[in-house]
């Protein structure tokens, strides 16, 4: 018998099981632009350069240099917008006493890897350099692709070895190219993101590559995860990416990282996206903040 929705997310029957496809990246791009205008709050915006942008939220009282985090959204590595967290990172700046920088990073399939990586490690550049920032406690984190997007920029800081992250918060994380089917027993049970969406998504992100994928495109493939700065893992048991982010936090654990990996029973992809206001959503959130606290106040 197919796993049940959590008891507060019942509402998912009614969900789509994907949210794009080749057919339909236009409409979702336009609807989510659309979205982040109507709901579009106040935040200081700031060229790093002439391709990127961060939004950018600080706390209202804060002692500087102040601790940090560069949010990275999701959307598959082909839709989304920074102005879609601003919630999130609003409160992330007040809860956590932080710098907040949310990246507006270039999408596939226009710009497929490395540039939206290179565009995230470019405003995490930016965010180390701040004088207001303690460079010594920077967190890097994201949804989906946004998770998937850090946790290759945490590769790309150690390989750099020129800014020393102090944590990574990996939100139901895009990790895996390999990934084409659901868990045994959840393909009916997948709403938001199904395999047909992922492989679209990594066939724009990844485009025509020569010879094997590099780990900095998929970070799951990455050989060695040794010296990687601690991480939380957050996932559903109904995602689709549920079994690789499984495997992810195992390969970090057996490299030595610090990892708490967080599993919601009968959660889909982004649910504390689309349900808001559930209560397993707000937990869900919650405990995303107080791991974040926890490094940067260490």
């Amino acid at each position: 018998m197919p796993e049940p929705f959590h008891p507060d997310l019942r509402a998912a029957r009614f969900l789509p099981r994907a949210a794009v496809g080749p057919r339909s990246l236009r409409l979702v791009r336009a609807a989510t632009r659309l979205g982040a205008a109507a709901a579009r709050s106040k935040a200081e915006v700031v060229a790093v350069s002439e391709a990127v942008s961060v939004r950018v939220f600080r706390p209202a009282v804060a002692a500087a240099p102040t601790p940090a985090l560069l949010w990275i959204h999701g959307g598959g590595l082909v839709m989304g917008h920074a102005a879609m967290d601003d919630d999130f990172c609003r409160r992330a700046a007040r809860e956590l006493g932080a710098v907040v920088a949310s990246v507006e990073y270039r999408l596939a399939p226009e710009h497929p890897f490395p540039t939206p990586l290179h565009d995230c490690y470019a405003a995490l550049e930016w965010l180390a350099e701040r004088p207001d920032v303690d460079a010594r406690r920077i967190a890097v984190g994201g949804a989906s692709a946004g998770g998937g997007l850090a946790a290759a920029l945490a590769l790309l800081a150690r390989e750099r070895d020129a800014i020393h992250l102090a944590f990574q918060l990996l939100v139901y994380p895009m990790l895996d190219d390999r990934t084409v089917r659901a868990a045994d027993g959840t393909a009916d049970r997948l709403r938001m993101w199904n395999a047909a969406s992922n492989r679209f998504g990594w066939r724009c992100y990844l485009g025509a590559p020569d010879g094997e994928v590099p780990p900095l495109a998929a970070p799951a493939r990455a050989p060695d995860l040794t010296g990687l700065p601690p991480a939380w893992i957050g996932v559903g048991t109904l995602d689709l990416f549920r079994d690789e982010d499984r495997e992810y936090a195992l390969r970090l654990r057996e490299a030595g990282v610090a990892v708490e990996l967080h599993e919601v029973p009968g959660a889909y992809h982004g649910f504390d996206m689309v349900q808001r206001r559930a209560p397993v959503s707000r937990e869900f959130v919650g405990a995303q903040l107080a791991a974040v606290d926890a490094a940067l106040q260490s």
